[in-house]
C-alpha cells in the first residue's frame, strides 16, 4: 500500500450541558463576556457514569459501525489525551476491551491540544510502513476534569468529549504528510499540573503565537499535501477559541472552504475537538466526501500538526 485514508468517524459527548449562565453562577463572569471573549454558548460535561475511556469507546464503537469493519480486524489503537484516568492499563487498552478487540497495538499519545493530529500522522505511518493494516484513531478528554472552577479566564473554555476516525490503508493515499512542531521556550505557556491536576495558561502569549505564527505553518501543511488554500473543502483547527480560528481561517486564505466552529457549542475539548468537529460537520454531510480537509492541531507544548486529508 501507497498511504492511507480515513474511512470513518464518529463522535460522543455527555448529555449535561454547562451554559455560560450556569458558569455565571458558578464563577464572576457572563454569558456576554464568555461569547465576547471566546465565542462558546455552551460545553457539554462528564457524568459520574462516564470517564475518558467510555467517551472514546463510544466515539470508536460508532466510527466502527460506520466502516463496516469487524472489530477483530483493527491492528493499531491510538488514543490522544491528556486526562486518562490511569497510567496502566493505557486509555487505549481499556477502549480495546470495552470494543472486544482482537490483538492490536496499544498507545496513549499525550500531545494535549495537538494530540489527534499527532496520532492520526503517526497511525498514517504504521500503515505505510506496513506494521498495521486498519487502525482506531481516537482523541478523547475529560478536560473539566482539571478545571479550575474559580478562575473564570480558564474554566469558561474547557469541556468533555470525544471523537474518532478509522484509518486503513490505501492505493489513494487520503491522508497528506505531516507537518509537526512545538516551541519549547514557550512550553509553559499552557500548563497541566499540581496537586490536584489543573489547567492553566497565558492567554495573551497563546492567543499572539496562535494568531501569528499557525497562518503560514497551515499554508505550509497544504504545500506539503500539494493543495492551494482556496481549493480546500473544509477548514477544522483545534477549537481552541473562536477568536483564534476565524483569524487563522482568515489569513490562510482558505475562501471557499467551510470552517469548523464547534467551539461554540462544545467549548476547548482539547485533544478531541478536532476529530469532534468533524464527526459533525461529515454527519450534517456539511462536507463533500473527497473533499480536501486541513486538520490543524495545536496548543499545550506550543506543540502543532496538521494535514490535508480526504474527507471520508
Amino acid at each position: 500500500m501507497s498511504g492511507s485514508r480515513v474511512l470513518a468517524l464518529g463522535h460522543y459527548q455527555p448529555t449535561r450541558v454547562l451554559t455560560n449562565d450556569d458558569l455565571a453562577r458558578m464563577v464572576d463572569t457572563s454569558d456576554e463576556w464568555i461569547r465576547s471573549r471566546v465565542g462558546i454558548r455552551t460545553r457539554h460535561i462528564i457524568g459520574p457514569d462516564e470517564s475518558v475511556d467510555m467517551m472514546a469507546a463510544q466515539a470508536a464503537a460508532k466510527a466502527l459501525a460506520s466502516s463496516g469493519l469487524a472489530p477483530a480486524e483493527i491492528d493499531l489503537v491510538l488514543v490522544a489525551t491528556c486526562t486518562a484516568e490511569g497510567r496502566s492499563p493505557n486509555t487505549a487498552a481499556r477502549v480495546a476491551a470495552r470494543l472486544g478487540l482482537g490483538s492490536p497495538a496499544l498507545m496513549d499519545i499525550n500531545v494535549v491540544c495537538a494530540g489527534f493530529t499527532h496520532a492520526l500522522a503517526t497511525a498514517d505511518h504504521a500503515l505505510r510502513a506496513g506494521s498495521a493494516t486498519k487502525a482506531l484513531v481516537i482523541g478523547a478528554e475529560a478536560f473539566t476534569s482539571v478545571a479550575d472552577w474559580t478562575d473564570r479566564s480558564t474554566c469558561v473554555l474547557v469541556g468533555d468529549g470525544a471523537g474518532a476516525a478509522v484509518v486503513v490503508a490505501s492505493d489513494e493515499p487520503g491522508i497528506g504528510p505531516v507537518l509537526w512542531g512545538s516551541m519549547p521556550r514557550m512550553s509553559d505557556a499552557v500548563r497541566i499540573e499540581g496537586s490536584p491536576t489543573r489547567f492553566s495558561q497565558e492567554g495573551q502569549s497563546v492567543y499572539r503565537w496562535a494568531t501569528t505564527q499557525l497562518p503560514p505553518l497551515a499554508r505550509a501543511a497544504c504545500q506539503r499535501a500539494g493543495i492551494e488554500p482556496e481549493d480546500l473543502g473544509a477548514v477544522v483547527l483545534h477549537q481552541a477559541n473562536l477568536r483564534i480560528i476565524e483569524p487563522v481561517a482568515r489569513k490562510l486564505g482558505a475562501v471557499n472552504a467551510v470552517v469548523a466552529r464547534d467551539v461554540v457549542d462544545s467549548g476547548n475539548t482539547s485533544a478531541a475537538s478536532i476529530p469532534l468537529a468533524l464527526s459533525k460537520l461529515v454527519e450534517r454531510r456539511e462536507i463533500p466526501p473527497g473533499a480536501p480537509t486541513l486538520l490543524f492541531g495545536f496548543g499545550g507544548n506550543l506543540s502543532y500538526a496538521g494535514q490535508v486529508i480526504a474527507c471520508p
